[in-house]
């Protein structure tokens, strides 16, 4: 048991196996979109180890005050103790692994509630993500403006708006890469996405980035081979010799 600093009494508690969970459409079509192409490049990567889940729209559980509270996260990150067969429905902090490092929430047309620190039950997820799960990192997402703000917990557990760097971007520390909004053509939507960079600041590709960048080096080596026999037969040579 915890009990955070309001004396909120908080367990950790299994999904029970009869509980219905909420089935609310996603807000805006781009959404499911936005956090596959997060999780792509990361399993490309080799970034998304067997002990972590990057999950959407994905309930994690926790109980206040006796009260069982649900929250699907838009995308969320999380390292996991248990076998991916003892989290199929939902996932419990604390009780199946970590808290998760990263939770990220995609700006809908009811705003409030990305921001929302209600505290009576069902409690807002603001709130949730900062004082019941105590996620480090707590990102909102424009997708209309390419907008992105990264919230942290400080030393007394509290949320504070972080500073972007230089490029843009945020340090994710437990993943070891820079999470920022990138402006670019995927699935015929020319707009914003969120894209991971590494310690090197090297973009992570998607799948079709990928098969590009390999098509444009077999194109490139296909013309260094034609010059060169150009060559060999402007000198009088053989190239077959």
């Amino acid at each position: 048991m915890l009990a955070t600093s309001r004396s909120y009494n908080v367990t950790w508690d299994l999904l029970p196996d009869d509980a219905v969970l909420p089935d609310e459409p996603v807000d805006k079509i781009n959404q499911p979109a936005l956090a596959a192409a997060l999780t792509e490049s990361l399993q490309l990567a080799g970034r998304l180890p067997e002990t972590a889940l990057a999950s959407t729209n994905y309930g994690i559980c926790a109980t206040l005050d006796g009260q069982l509270v649900i929250k699907a996260p838009d995308w969320a990150f999380m390292n996991i103790t248990v076998t991916r067969e003892e989290v199929v429905r939902s996932y419990t902090p604390n009780l199946q692994g970590d808290p998760p490092v990263l939770v990220l929430e995609f700006l809908s047309n009811q705003a409030a509630e990305e921001y929302s620190i209600k505290e009576t039950y069902p409690p807002g997820k603001f709130f949730f993500y900062e004082k019941i799960l105590q996620v480090p990192n707590y990102g909102i997402f424009d997708l209309e403006s390419g907008s992105l703000e990264l919230y942290r917990l400080d030393e007394n557990q509290a949320y504070q708006l972080d500073s972007a760097d230089e490029n843009g971007r945020f340090w994710i520390p437990q993943m070891e890469l820079f999470l920022g909004s990138w402006r670019g053509c995927r699935e015929n939507r020319d707009s914003w996405w969120l894209r991971w960079w590494d310690e090197q600041e090297q973009l992570l590709l998607w799948g079709i980035e990928q098969v590009e960048r390999e098509r444009q080096r077999a194109d490139a080596e296909q013309q260094r081979a034609e010059r060169l026999l150009a060559q060999l037969r402007a000198a009088g040579l053989d190239p077959e010799d």
